[in-house]
């Protein structure tokens, strides 16, 4: 019999980011494209909390999460050059999927395909773009320069407007996209970062 847990693990820390990571993670999904609200996962208890309701009418054109055991942390910084430091978060990923996902908290097996560079308020936060395995229509897709331009460009407009204020005040700006490599670089720094902050807190 495979080992299993007895108990629900936490989808941060008792989920692994894949065997095959940095070219496929799995991802915890936090939010789908049919969700008016963010949903954010709570940091002690591990269960999705309501962060708050989208304020306007765009939406996730992508499934959203993170990829377990990650950290943005110094060595995500590193790779960002325009940033200050990492947002202390785990790694956030969107995933292509051709058909519909409905629901969230729910993990997947996703290929790496590149990312965008997001600098929010000085802190790198990057989002990996990736594919769902297997997918029918993107399975076939290695690299961010075959996915569709227009799904890009909607995610760009989504991370620049998610936190938008009614003042118009904005702190999010965008440092480029990048391909495939350059994102497996980003997961597996996310990787040592978690791995040196956490060491450091095990008793």
């Amino acid at each position: 019999m495979s080992s299993f847990a007895r108990w629900r693990p936490h989808p941060w820390h008792g989920l692994s980011a894949g065997p095959d990571a940095p070219r496929v993670v799995q991802a915890f999904i936090e939010i789908t494209p049919f969700d008016a609200v963010k949903y954010e996962v709570d940091k002690e208890s591990g269960y999705l909390r309501v962060d708050r309701p989208q304020r306007y009418s765009s939406q996730v054109p992508a499934l959203y999460g993170f990829v377990p055991q990650t950290y943005c942390a110094e060595r995500v910084r590193a790779l960002s050059p325009q940033s200050e430091r990492g947002d202390g978060d785990p790694l956030d990923i969107c995933v292509l999927s051709e058909r519909p996902i409905a629901r969230p908290e729910v993990i997947l097996n996703a290929r790496v395909i590149g990312g965008i560079r997001m600098i929010d308020g000085g802190e790198a936060d990057d989002k990996v773009i990736a594919v769902l395995e297997n997918d029918p229509v993107f399975g076939g897709v290695d690299d961010i320069a075959q996915a569709p331009e227009t799904l890009i460009e909607r995610l760009r407009h989504y991370f620049l407007t998610y936190k938008l204020a009614p003042s118009g005040e904005q702190k999010i700006s965008f440092d480029g996209t990048y391909g495939a490599k350059e994102a497996q670089a980003v997961v597996v720094a996310s990787m040592d970062d978690y791995a040196e902050h956490f060491s450091r807190l095990s008793p």
